[in-house]
C-alpha cells in the first residue's frame, strides 16, 4: 500500500525500503518490490551467466511478464547466446528485451572490434553501460543479482541501494553465500550455464573472460591480469560508484537536462517494435542514413536522433533538411560533436536541439551557444514548420 506520506527522494525510498524488508526473505523481497507503488515500474537486469538462472526462475514463478533487460554486447561466448533463449522458453518468461550498441556507435567508436585489447573501460561503457542507460530509461527501480560473498565493493550490498539518485537498485541475493546459490539451483532442478562446468564462474565478454583457478575469487576471471574490477554498470573500473554524466541538451533558451524519457531504437528495429513502444518513439539515425527509409513510419516518431561523430561531418545537416522535406513533423536533435558556431545551422537544417557530452558543455559554455541562437535562426525554424 502506498505510503501515508510519500517519500520523493531516491536515497530516502532506499533507507525506507531497507528497513521495511529487513526480515524478510528473497522471495518476499521480489514479490512486494514488483508491487510496491514506492519502487515503481521494475526490470530485471541478467546476464544471464553462472549464477543468473536464481533471479531468472524466482521472477518465472512471480511474474513472467516482468520486463528482463538482457545486454548483448556483441562480443558474447555463443554458449551464453544459446542458454539466454534455451532459459527464456524453459522458463516462459515473456518479455526479455535483448539490446545491443548499435551499429552505427560500434562503427564510429571500435570499428575493427579491438577496443577491448587497449581501452576496457571505454569497451564497456560502449556496449555495456551505454545500452543499459537507455533500456532503463523508461523505469524507476532495477534488479541486479550482485552478492556480498563476490568481493570487492559487494562485500558492503544492501537489499535495495540508489543508482546516483535516479533510481532504486534492488540486490536480492546480497545476503545469499555461494552454498545457497548452488542449493537452489540443485533443489529446482535448474539448468546450468554449459561454461560452469570448464570453470567459468563469472562470465561476460569472451575475450575478457578466463576460467578460475581453484582458490581464486569467483571474479578473478574477468579482466585477468588487469587492474579492471567491474564492467561500469555497477561501479568504475577503480570500484567506486559510476553513472557516466547525462549530456547537456541545447535549444534557444540555452542549457537543458534530457526532457526524453523513453528508450532510442535504431533504424533497424523499426519493423518490430511494440504498440507499446509506438506510444513514445525516438529513433537513432547515423548521418548517413536513407531519410526516405523511414517515410512508412515517419508520422509515428516522436524524436528523431541524428548522429553527428565529428565537427567537420555536414551530412547530419542534409539528413535533418531531407527529413523535414518528406513531412516529418516530429523532434529533431544534433548529436555528438556540434560545435556552438553551428548552432545556427542546425536550426536552419531544422534541428530543434543539440545534444552534446559534458566535456564540449565544459569547454564551449552556455554563453556561446545562446550567442548563436538569434532572430534569424528561430524565424526560419517558424516559418519551416507553417511551410511543412
Amino acid at each position: 500500500m502506498p505510503l501515508e506520506n510519500p517519500i520523493t527522494s531516491v536515497s530516502d525510498r532506499v533507507a525506507e525500503l531497507n528497513h521495511r524488508y529487513r526480515d524478510q526473505d528473497t522471495s518476499d523481497v521480489l514479490r512486494h518490490a514488483l508491487h510496491d507503488p514506492m519502487i515503481g515500474p521494475i526490470a530485471l537486469v541478467s546476464s544471464f551467466g553462472a549464477e543468473a538462472v536464481v533471479l531468472l526462475h524466482m521472477i518465472s514463478a512471480i511474474d513472467p511478464t516482468t520486463p528482463v533487460i538482457f545486454i548483448d554486447t556483441k562480443m558474447l561466448f555463443a554458449e551464453t547466446l544459446d542458454y539466454q533463449l534455451k532459459l527464456t522458453q524453459e522458463l516462459g518468461l515473456t518479455d526479455v528485451r535483448r539490446i545491443s550498441p548499435t551499429r552505427e556507435a560500434v562503427f564510429l567508436r571500435d570499428s575493427e572490434n579491438l577496443m577491448h585489447l587497449h581501452d576496457r573501460d571505454a569497451c564497456c561503457a560502449l556496449r555495456k553501460s551505454e545500452p543499459l542507460e537507455g533500456a532503463l530509461a523508461g523505469f524507476d527501480a532495477w534488479i541486479s543479482g550482485r552478492k556480498r560473498f563476490q568481493g570487492g565493493q559487494r562485500t558492503t550490498l544492501e537489499l535495495f541501494e540508489t543508482d546516483d539518485d535516479l533510481r532504486v537498485k534492488i540486490n536480492p541475493l546480497a545476503h545469499w553465500s555461494r552454498e545457497d546459490v548452488a542449493d537452489y539451483i540443485a533443489a529446482n532442478n535448474l539448468p546450468r550455464h554449459p561454461l560452469v562446468a570448464k570453470r567459468y564462474r563469472s562470465i561476460g565478454c569472451s575475450p575478457c573472460t578466463t576460467p578460475v583457478g581453484t582458490g581464486e575469487n569467483d571474479r578473478a576471471g574477468r579482466w585477468r591480469d588487469d587492474d579492471k574490477i567491474e564492467c561500469g554498470i555497477h561501479f568504475a573500473s577503480d570500484g567506486s560508484a559510476q553513472r557516466a554524466p547525462a549530456n547537456v541538451i541545447v535549444n534557444d533558451e540555452g542549457f537543458a537536462p534530457e526532457h526524453w524519457r523513453g528508450e532510442f531504437s535504431s533504424f533497424d528495429d523499426l519493423g518490430n517494435i511494440s504498440e507499446a513502444q509506438k506510444a513514445a518513439l525516438a529513433v537513432d539515425l547515423s548521418n548517413v542514413a536513407d531519410a526516405a527509409a523511414l517515410l512508412p513510419w515517419i508520422d509515428q516518431i516522436d524524436l528523431i536522433r541524428v548522429e553527428f561523430p565529428v565537427f567537420s561531418d555536414g551530412r547530419g545537416f542534409s539528413l535533418a533538411r531531407q527529413l523535414r522535406l518528406l513531412g516529418y513533423q516530429g523532434r529533431l536533435r544534433a548529436k555528438g560533436h556540434v560545435l556552438a558556431d553551428q548552432y545556427a545551422m542546425a536550426r536552419r537544417s531544422g534541428f530543434d536541439e543539440v545534444e552534446i557530452d559534458q566535456g564540449l558543455a565544459e569547454r564551449q559554455p552556455e554563453a556561446q551557444w545562446l550567442a548563436r541562437a538569434d532572430w534569424q535562426a528561430r524565424d526560419y525554424q517558424q516559418q519551416f514548420h507553417q511551410c511543412a
